[in-house]
């Protein structure tokens, strides 16, 4: 009993230097629980069916990123309680001297990290309680759901999933501090506080040298994920930009730390002004340990910014678009006459569809008790035709052997798709685009996807010809012209060739569509006529059809969902890589006052006021709190541009706000941390 109350005085005593220990596990609970909450919250919200399937897909997948944040949070702890038990060496020593065994030691930073467990755990459930109302209403907001059911919702199972992730964190961190403890020497906790890290003073023309070099490297990397970004055809070409990343981002710290001192020394007003020497100096003196963790902590705000502004604009873009690209109610596609060699190129298709294949979609409908009449209107029925004749690497004509040399990975053997000029015209009508014109001996190519679009428009520079049946055909434009047969929710046509309707026949039909629009007209009556055509995947002779289906509204719930389900995910590691790399810089300078705080006394002794040493103390935490930082957001700018490319289907519709959104995060977690460590660090220096 009297360990505990022993242990219970230590926490009150060093509140103050507990503040940020406190402060990230009570975040870090709170943060836990709010986004392993979301499944409760969702409860009360009416959403469609199709979307309680992307919340469900969703929760899962939170589900499986706690466990990748709990070793993340596993390890800060851990990093945390080390720094603490330092902070405290002298504290041992001197009841080692008192005759106090290493056990009883031990048994006091049991109930230390069990009463700051179960402190910091009730806290934490208590304000992610709170602050998850406030989430249901942001999940609300990004399913565009109903909350007119809105109540207080305690999740229990997020509750127990967090008490038993954190449960079996302190456990670790009670075992880590017995093993310290008992690996322990007198000798070493009482003179811990003397023991200083040799400064040692780099070569300058080294320093000079290597950075160049990494400014080299981190050049060239930049230049492999923006201007030669499109040389990038294969996932594991990545590992090089991001390898050369990490090695030139370290050779900068390490020379950058090597040469500020040295620069600074040069400019004698400067170094002499105040008490610079000494804060230049305290930031030199640990270069040996400070140059890996900020690499790390660089990467890490890197990783941060990126993830954020990618994945919070990602709802935005991918709803951005609809109504341009899904301007009617449902699109229904087919494959026409289906051959056992077709089936044996797509696992879409099986031979038991090759019947169904032969008759109209129309007519498929009617097998299955759907009337198109009875519901649908504005009916637009057309085919679209394929040849084994031409080919993608036909139709890029001279350009095929640069093309292969430039994106090895595209398929150029893939056929070429082809619709007859009075059939797009009724689907340009239909979809409120551009209606086109050609001669008997012209064709006009159709995209819309950025990404195929210059390699289409090389093959038209050039005049490509193509043979249809015997007939010759010559691009009317050199360029693409903006357009689309296929609704969904972004840009995705590569190309399609609208040519004369006597350039082609029903021997070479490759597809059919039927286009149209919902008989009712109010949403309700929609969502009604909507049910009613999903219903058809039930009927039995669903297994020998061979139709896909894509409605607007189904496209919109996906699109939705998709976007809210990257914007959680983006936020949950994110905000966990936000916190956990402040944490590790404000933990590691809260060590480093602890460390000086003689130096600090000297200073004083030497005439220095408090002002003077405050503000000595607020440079050196800024100097490494910025550091990492600046060199993360220079990495980022070039990493969105990458994000922006991988992601360009998506689009990336309102990025600034996003930017601005994830700047909002990095000002109140990072410069909270910074804040907090400085007035932490502040009262570790205080004269007593």
């Amino acid at each position: 009993m009297t360990l505990f109350k022993l242990s219970v005085q230590n926490i009150r005593k060093s509140f103050k230097d507990y503040a940020i220990y406190f402060f990230t596990l009570i975040l870090g609970v709170a943060i836990f629980y709010i986004f392993n909450a979301i499944d409760s919250q969702t409860i009360m919200m009416n959403v469609s069916s199709n979307t309680k399937e992307i919340i469900k897909l969703m929760t899962n997948i939170l589900s499986g990123v706690s466990v990748f944040v709990s070793f993340i949070l596993g390890f800060l702890i851990i990093y945390a309680s080390r720094f603490l038990i330092k902070r405290r060496n002298k504290e041992f020593g001197i009841y080692l001297t008192l005759g106090m065994s290493k056990r009883k030691i031990s048994l006091i930073l049991f109930f230390e990290t069990l009463c700051i467990g179960l402190l910091s755990l009730g806290t934490g459930l208590l304000i992610g309680a709170i602050l998850s109302q406030f989430m249901s209403v942001l999940v609300a907001n990004m399913f565009e759901a109903d909350l007119t059911k809105f109540t207080f919702v305690f999740s229990s199972e997020a509750c127990l999933k967090t008490i038993l992730y954190f449960g079996i964190m302190y456990v670790l961190v009670m075992i880590f501090n017995t093993v310290n403890i008992s690996k322990c020497k007198l000798i070493d906790l009482l003179h811990a506080s003397k023991k200083t890290e040799k400064m040692k003073l780099k070569n300058p023309i080294l320093c000079v040298f290597i950075f160049i070099i990494s400014c080299f490297l981190l050049g060239y990397a930049y230049y492999k994920v923006t201007g030669g970004v499109s040389e990038i055809q294969d996932a594991r070409q990545i590992f090089l930009p991001i390898i050369l990343g990490v090695i030139s981002t370290f050779l900068i710290f390490w020379s950058l730390s090597g040469l500020l001192l040295k620069i600074v020394m040069k400019r004698k007003k400067t170094y002499y002004k105040g008490l610079n020497s000494f804060t230049l100096k305290q930031v030199s003196s640990k270069v040996n340990t400070t140059v890996f963790s900020m690499t790390v902590i660089c990467l890490m705000l890197f990783i941060t910014i990126c993830v954020l502004s990618s994945a919070l604009s990602i709802k935005n873009s991918m709803t951005y678009n609809l109504k341009t690209l899904s301007p009617i109610d449902v699109e229904i596609t087919k494959p026409l006459d289906l051959t056992e060699e077709r089936i044996e190129d797509s696992w879409q298709y099986k031979t038991s569809m090759i019947e169904d294949s032969k008759i109209s979609i129309r007519e498929t409908l009617q097998r299955m008790d759907f009337d198109v009449d009875t519901y649908f209107t504005d009916i637009v029925e057309f085919h679209t035709y394929e040849t084994d004749t031409i080919l993608l690497k036909d139709t890029i004509g001279t350009y095929y052997e640069e093309a292969k040399a430039k994106y090895p990975y595209l398929r150029y053997d893939t056929k070429e798709e082809f619709i007859k000029l009075s059939d797009y015209n009724k689907v340009a009508k239909l979809l409120g685009l551009e209606e086109l014109s050609l001669k008997d001996n012209e064709y006009i190519v159709v995209a819309n996807y950025e990404g195929w679009i210059p390699i289409r428009n090389v093959g038209l520079r050039n005049n490509t010809p193509i043979t249809l049946l015997g007939r010759t055909y010559y691009p009317k434009y050199e360029t693409c012209r903006d357009g689309f047969i296929e609704i969904s929710s972004n840009a995705v046509n590569m190309g399609i060739f609208v040519v004369p309707d006597d350039a082609v026949n029903e021997t070479i039909r490759a597809n059919a569509y039927l286009l149209g629009n919902y008989k009712e007209s109010t949403e309700e009556g929609k969502k009604k006529t909507e049910e009613l055509f999903q219903n058809i995947e039930k009927h039995d002779y669903i297994e020998k059809a061979s139709i896909d289906c894509s409605t607007k509204i189904y496209i919109y719930e996906a699109s939705v969902g998709l976007g809210a389900m990257a914007t959680f995910i983006g936020l949950y590691l994110g905000i966990i890589f936000l916190m956990s790399s402040a944490a590790i810089l404000a933990l590691k300078e809260l060590s480093e006052s602890s460390d000086n705080k003689e130096r600090y006394k000297m200073l004083r002794k030497i005439g220095a006021d408090e002002k003077l040493i405050e503000k000595a103390l607020f440079r050196q935490i800024a100097i490494f709190f910025l550091f990492p930082l600046l060199l993360a957001i220079i990495h980022s700018i070039f990493g969105i541009l990458f994000c922006n490319y991988i992601l360009e289907a998506f689009g990336n519709e309102k990025l600034l706000e996003s930017i601005l959104m994830t700047a909002t995060f990095l000002i109140f977690i990072y410069g909270g941390y910074f804040v907090l460590t400085y007035l932490c660090s502040k009262n570790i220096i205080k004269e007593k």
